[in-house]
């Protein structure tokens, strides 16, 4: 198995790998970000406190959670590989390419600055919700399930932790835009007829997508 090893370790295998949990990743945005637009509905928290007893509860869900995990795992494992390197390669060149930002996009050019930022704001949001509705004591609603709605209220009313969710945002949005066709291209879906249309929606997806999520603390923060 050492040609399997050989080729997954090696620099078009690991884009390949970044592109596969890349795009895996992209749906889990979606299905996130429809599930929390119940935090909308003005029902007193009703309608987000089931999904996310359900989301917690269904032994399904629980499974693809570790899948979840795991692709996340392998995406910055394999974006810290890459990126070293990377580096490495270009310093074993001995020159200096000049007016870089001529040839390429701000976005490509400070991926890992992106991901620290996104990695961050992941660790603090996976304590603040995931841990504490998983492993901490919420105080019931009135249909007697987990009062998670109440938690991420008070969570949007703190201007620090409003600031760092939409801050994450855009350097998610950035990520996803250079992300999105990268992933494409690493693959070889790519073609002179529709290369442009996965340029397009890229861009649409990472606007459409990151604006959602950074409404809501925005929206909790200034108008509730």
């Amino acid at each position: 198995m050492s040609w399997l090893s050989n080729a997954l370790t090696s620099s078009i295998g690991r884009k390949i790998i970044m592109a596969v949990t890349g795009l895996f990743l992209c749906s889990f945005l979606v299905v996130h970000l429809v599930g929390n637009l119940q935090l909308f509905k003005n029902d007193g928290g009703a309608a987000f406190n089931i999904y996310s007893h359900f989301m917690g509860t269904n032994p399904i869900i629980r499974t693809l959670e570790i899948v979840l995990l795991l692709g996340f795992a392998f995406h910055i494992y394999e974006a810290v590989a890459l990126t070293g390197k990377n580096r490495a390669a270009r310093g074993s060149q001995g020159y200096v390419v000049n007016h870089i930002e001529q040839n390429s996009p701000w976005q490509s050019r400070n991926m890992g600055l992106l991901g620290t930022v996104i990695l961050i704001f992941l660790l603090v949001h996976l304590y603040n919700f995931f841990y504490r509705a998983r492993f901490g004591e919420l105080d019931p609603d009135i249909n007697n399930n987990a009062d998670l709605y109440t938690l991420v209220v008070s969570s949007f009313h703190q201007w620090w932790y409003v600031l760092l969710y939409v801050l994450a945002q855009v350097a998610l949005c950035y990520h996803l835009i250079h992300g999105f066709k990268s992933a494409f291209q690493s693959l070889g879906l790519t073609h002179r007829k529709y290369t442009p249309f996965v340029t397009y929606l890229g861009y649409a997806f990472s606007v459409l997508v990151c604006a959602g999520f950074a409404a809501m603390p925005l929206y909790f923060f200034f108008l509730q």
